[in-house]
């Protein structure tokens, strides 16, 4: 042991020594003195008797100072983390045993608190997990609900002809029946194949895949295909759109499917003779698209129920899957785009918006 060790006060043991022994010098010397005094014995003994409260005033201090505050604030510290409070750390910096502690305090309190947050975050987490879980259940039952739901009218249709089909002679109502069977099939498997893209969607299965293209372009392609090209249209054809390129950065085979699902909705419920008009216009930076139909307008209470799965408007001639405007709505809120509904004077109106992009120009 080093010499410097041995007379230093790192340890409690060594402060009460050296307190006791302090006490003990102080008042021998103060005896001493007292009786060395040529005064009344009376007199001596008074001196002396200060002499011993005053000793006994400096021990308690030095017993305070070394003991009790330290074991004081070490109780403090120690109640406030058996109620998981560390917010206050324990101060004692003494270079003893009681230093150790205290920071043996603090390194605990450090790690409980660590432990305690990546609990936290662990049930968090979970919590999560459980609530995803529930989640896919429930939508699971949706999915096996809707489809029975949805199922049972082309198989009832399909078993019926089928009945027809077994006791039938005629020739001609047999290529009849057999037609109806593959149309009702074939909705059967659009339904779904429909239905499973949804939920893929809502899922997250089903990523977007981001590209730049020219809307305009787009459109016109879009609109042509299932406005213009069709020999059956019954309907007056109106449409707005920009003289130049407007670029944007979407999932293009998504935004396909949008206009698909919009136009082909306009076109099913527009009135015999009735105006459908197509508008795209520019305004500070963002597309603004609108599809307008003539006919009967949706009742004010179901506007915000025409984006749920499965909807049909009681109004409406378009007779398909209620799936349409669900994958709009999903589509479009994935790509963070505003959309909507309304009702004009004598029809329906659907829209959204789209940002444009700057294409750079190589230097």
């Amino acid at each position: 042991m080093k010499l410097d060790e041995i007379f230093t006060l790192r340890t409690v043991r060594k402060k009460i020594l050296f307190v006791s022994k302090l006490a003990g010098i102080l008042l021998i010397l103060s005896y001493i003195l007292s009786t060395k005094l040529e005064i009344d014995t009376d007199v001596s003994f008074a001196i002396w008797f200060v002499f011993v409260i005053a000793i006994v005033l400096i021990v308690d201090f030095l017993m305070g100072h070394f003991i009790s505050r330290p074991v004081s604030k070490l109780n403090q510290t120690a109640r406030k983390m058996a109620k998981l409070d560390f917010s206050a750390p324990c101060t004692i910096t003494a270079n003893d045993e009681f230093g150790e502690l205290a920071a043996s305090l603090n390194t605990m309190a450090d790690n409980l608190q660590q432990a305690l947050a990546e609990l936290g975050a662990a049930n968090e987490q979970l919590e999560k997990d459980v609530e995803q879980e529930r989640r896919l259940l429930a939508e699971r039952k949706e999915l096996v609900d809707n489809l029975s739901h949805e199922m049972k009218t082309p198989l009832g249709i399909i078993r019926a002809y089928a009945e027809g089909l077994q006791d039938e002679t005629d020739e001609a109502k047999k290529q009849k029946y057999s037609a109806i069977i593959i149309a009702e099939t074939e909705r059967m498997g659009s339904l779904i194949t429909t239905l499973l893209d949804l939920s893929a969607l809502e899922t997250g299965v089903c990523p977007l895949a981001p590209e730049r293209f020219d809307f305009v372009e787009f459109l016109e392609t879009v609109a042509g295909r299932l406005l213009i090209d069709t020999p059956d249209a019954n309907y007056i054809l109106q449409y707005e759109l920009p003289e130049h390129s407007a670029y944007v950065d979407a999932d293009k085979a998504r935004m396909e499917q949008v206009l698909d699902n919009l136009l082909v909705n306009a076109k099913k419920n527009v009135r015999p003779g009735g105006i459908l008009k197509l508008s795209l216009t520019e305004q500070t930076g963002v597309l603004h698209f609108s599809i307008y139909n003539q006919g009967p307008v949706i009742p004010q209470e179901d506007l915000t129920k025409i984006w749920t799965k499965f909807y049909r408007d009681g109004n409406s001639k378009y007779s398909g899957s209620g799936l349409g405007l669900a994958i709009v709505a999903q589509i479009l809120s994935m790509q963070k785009l505003e959309y909507g509904v309304k009702n004009l004077s004598d029809g329906v109106q659907f829209y959204f918006s789209i940002p444009t992009i700057e294409l750079k120009t190589p230097k």
